[in-house]
């Protein structure tokens, strides 16, 4: 018998929280809106004001991967290297990150937004 893969475990069947088990970790939605915001190297997500840590950001995308919201393919500008893509199953998560981004203006002082999230990625 295999064991169960507990990063792909839901905790309960409500959509809120299987949804959180995708997508609901500190640094996923930032590297989502990155994506969106043209980004497509790592060094480029690793170069976010946030400043992501190599390791955590590897294994972000592998799980991005994994949940078919990102794809690779190889680097057109730099041999060996890859370039990260969202899906069109990642793209829908744009009004997610309209939404927060307008609920942090209204409601966190101090807060503002410097990164433009297009309809890319």
């Amino acid at each position: 018998m295999k064991p169960k893969d507990k990063r792909r475990a839901k905790r309960s069947p409500c959509p809120v929280a299987a949804t959180l088990d995708v997508i609901g970790d500190k640094w996923t939605l930032l590297i989502i809106r990155d994506l969106f915001a043209g980004k497509s190297r790592y060094r480029d997500l690793a170069a976010s004001p946030e400043r992501i840590a190599s390791n955590i950001l590897a294994a972000r995308l592998e799980r991005l991967q994994s949940c078919k919201l990102v794809r690779t393919r190889a680097s057109t500008e730099r041999e060996g290297s890859s370039e990260y893509r969202l899906t069109p199953k990642g793209r829908s998560l744009l009004p997610v990150l309209a939404a927060m981004r307008d609920w942090g203006l209204a409601h966190v002082p101090g807060t503002a937004a410097k990164v433009g999230v297009g309809a890319g990625g």
